[in-house]
């Protein structure tokens, strides 16, 4: 149950109430800043290599190589005021030529440009006044090869740099330390050929790349180069796996660009070779609240252009910023809402288990939702907050967020209204599906069950945080397959069969909970807070005896354990479930499948509903008592399975259903 105020929590139990509720939008999904991007230029330049850097006053410097056929010169722009109107054609030759690969990083007033040419040269020219003026090259280091297909680098606060480029199968590292070059160092991994490299600096260097793994599938990995943030200096963190192209080598990944202006947002370049082929930018988001070594990234979304060498992506003063040679593109990166509170006729908001729904209405008599105002559109981020006039003030306490699914205008004599529609985390989740097999733990120990969960929830941007977990949820690495097309939302309820547990979605977040028999009530109806109207059902569980399968890796044989609810199977005889899963290598693990089979079931079958004034810390989960003279109940302990909130200020009404079951 979320807290609240001494004073929100009398006004809720007091014998008369005003309701406060507050509807808004925003341009968020999932806590994140959805961003909404505007081409401000359209040129002419030949798709290649390029880059990007926002300086310290808030120019920008573009920089691009031209083609093969025009000696891959290096060409450097700087627009002062970058905008609507600006003039993004104009660029500088830097007589510099034969570049195979060109990159751009910026601190303060330092902008720095680097190059590997085919003489295996890298070099840099710097400027410290912003971008006006600049230096001559430096020769910094040679490369091994001329086979270079990524080149990256980030400024640390304190003016330390590094410059990451891939070589063949080989990722080096050259840093400037106190203003000393240093000498160049490789990483320490194994892979096939890159095709890509991005870097920011946050307390680590974080790094995208692309390339090719030893099987020969492509792949986007996440890599830390540590300076002591949460990887020790000068050492490499494991690869983690943010995407993977089908086996069949149709597709192909490259060109990463990182920026981290709120979350780590990327931008990389898909390709697909047979029928109908392409080359598409994608972009995706880190899941908020997630460290970069996570790994944890929405399902990456393909963006309306069509280029090899893909987005460059920075920002500054507010502003997201893409850049690729012949084109530049602009989107606001603060908050925007719209509070839609003092026109709602009617609001229904339904909380879950396995699904959340919205259906908000709004008068629309005067025409005023004619145009829609800005952010209202569909998949923006509409919240609900309930709540009460209180001896402080309208007080409120931040409920669910949905997205909006649909928006729909109705009109007849004397009324026209705006319905808004939508869907909560669950129903992000309804839309996700595999995009190909994924398969972990077939092998090796990868992901156990809590991992799986964040990573799965992850992909439609949802952040996984643990209020109470068994042991199963850590300890379980099961051998776990996705297939192309399986739904997020099954996967999710697959991997809770396995456990006690439970996942409540509000918001953004969803919350791991353990649901224990032995839970403490969080809050009581009765006289305080009356009911309404109540019914309460005892059923027979469906199942009163498990049996549950597993297999000894030691011994090599079966597993075979059962458990009973034996004062159902006295009253009822038995009402078996087998369960065979080979990942339960141990009688405990077994007996414990079985225990959380037998609780779930003991949680649904003892139903009910209680109708009551509005509760505004009431959540999904929790554990309440309930006395109800009539029903024969006294302080008798229930969970909460669903809550349906409605709020109808015409006719007075402002009440919650909530759907009960066992604790």
């Amino acid at each position: 149950m979320r807290t609240l105020t001494s004073t929100l929590l009398a006004a809720q139990q007091a014998a008369t109430h005003v309701p406060v509720v507050r509807l808004t939008a925003s341009n968020r999904d999932c806590g994140v800043v959805r961003l909404e991007w505007q081409r401000l230029y359209t040129g002419a330049e030949p798709d290649y290599y390029h880059a990007l850097a926002m300086v310290g006053d808030g120019s920008m410097i573009r920089v691009r190589l031209t083609l093969p056929g025009d000696s891959r010169k290096l060409y450097r722009q700087r627009v002062a005021s970058p905008g609507p109107g600006a003039d993004f054609s104009q660029w500088t030759y830097t007589s510099q030529y034969n570049c195979v690969v060109v990159a751009a990083a910026a601190l303060g007033a330092e902008v720095s440009i680097f190059w590997i040419n085919t003489s295996r040269e890298l070099r840099r020219i710097k400027s410290t006044d912003y971008g006006a003026t600049w230096g001559g090259p430096e020769l910094l280091d040679y490369s091994p090869t001329t086979a270079i297909n990524g080149l990256a680098a980030a400024y640390k606060p304190n003016g330390d740099l590094a410059v990451f480029f891939a070589d063949q199968a080989t990722l080096y590292v050259k840093k400037r330390v106190g203003g000393s070059w240093q000498a160049k160092t490789a990483w320490d991994k194994s892979t096939g050929d890159l095709s890509g490299a991005a870097a920011v600096y946050d307390g680590d260097w974080d790094l995208l790349v692309t390339g090719r793994d030893l099987a020969g599938s492509y792949k986007l990995w996440a890599l830390v180069y540590g300076d002591d943030g949460h990887v020790p200096a000068g050492t490499w963190s494991a690869l983690g796996e943010l995407a993977t192209a089908p086996g069949d080598g149709s597709f192909t990944y490259s060109q990463a660009f990182l920026d981290k202006p709120d979350v780590w947002r990327a931008f990389f370049v898909e390709r697909f070779t047979g029928s109908q082929a392409y080359d598409r930018p994608v972009w995706s988001h880190s899941v908020p609240g997630s460290e970069f070594a996570d790994g944890l990234w929405r399902e990456p979304v393909p963006f309306n252009l069509a280029s090899q060498y893909g987005l460059a992506i920075d920002h500054h003063g507010g502003y997201g910023w893409l850049s690729a040679p012949n084109g530049v593109w602009r989107a606001a990166s603060g908050v925007q809402s719209i509070d839609l509170s003092a026109d709602v006729v009617s609001l229904k908001a339904q909380a879950g288990s396995r699904e959340g729904a919205l259906t908000a209405e709004l008068r629309n008599d005067d025409g005023r939702y004619a145009t829609l105002p800005a952010p209202l559109a569909n998949g923006c981020q509409v919240e609900v907050s309930t709540g009460y006039r209180t001896s402080a003030g309208d007080e409120v306490s931040a409920g669910p967020a949905f997205a909006l699914d649909s928006i729909e205008r109705t009109s007849e004599p004397g009324k026209a209204t705006l319905m808004l529609n939508g869907s909560d985390g669950w129903g992000r989740l309804v839309g996700w599906s595999a995009r190909s097999q994924l398969r972990w733990n077939g092998s090796t120990s990868e992901r156990n069950v809590r991992d799986l969960l964040a990573w799965l929830l992850g992909r439609v941007g949802l952040r996984l945080e643990v209020r109470s977990a068994s042991s199963a949820v850590t300890s379980l690495y099961p051998d776990f397959t996705a297939h192309p097309g399986d739904r997020g939302d099954a996967l999710v309820l697959r991997l809770l069969s396995l456990v006690p547990d439970v996942v409540l979605i509000e918001g953004g977040t969803a919350y791991l909970i353990n649901p224990l028999p032995t839970g403490a009530a969080v809050y009581a109806y009765g006289p305080v807070h009356p009911a309404l109207a109540a019914r309460f059902r005892d059923g027979a569980p469906g199942v009163n005896r498990i049996q549950v399968e597993g297999y000894d890796p030691v011994g090599g044989g079966p597993i075979v354990v059962e458990s009973f609810d034996w004062e159902a199977v006295g009253h009822l005889g038995d009402r078996l479930e087998t369960v065979r899963d080979r990942n339960l290598g141990t009688v405990a693990a077994a007996q414990q499948r079985g225990e959380a089979i037998l609780r779930k079931t003991a949680v649904e079958s003892a139903a009910g509903i209680i109708v009551v004034p509005v509760n505004c810390g009431q959540q999904v989960y929790d554990v309440v008592e309930i006395t109800d003279a009539r029903a024969g109940l006294t302080a008798a302990k229930r969970r909460v399975l669903g809550i349906t909130l409605l709020f109808r200020p015409g006719k007075g009404e402002y009440q919650q259903r909530l759907a009960l079951g066992g604790v």
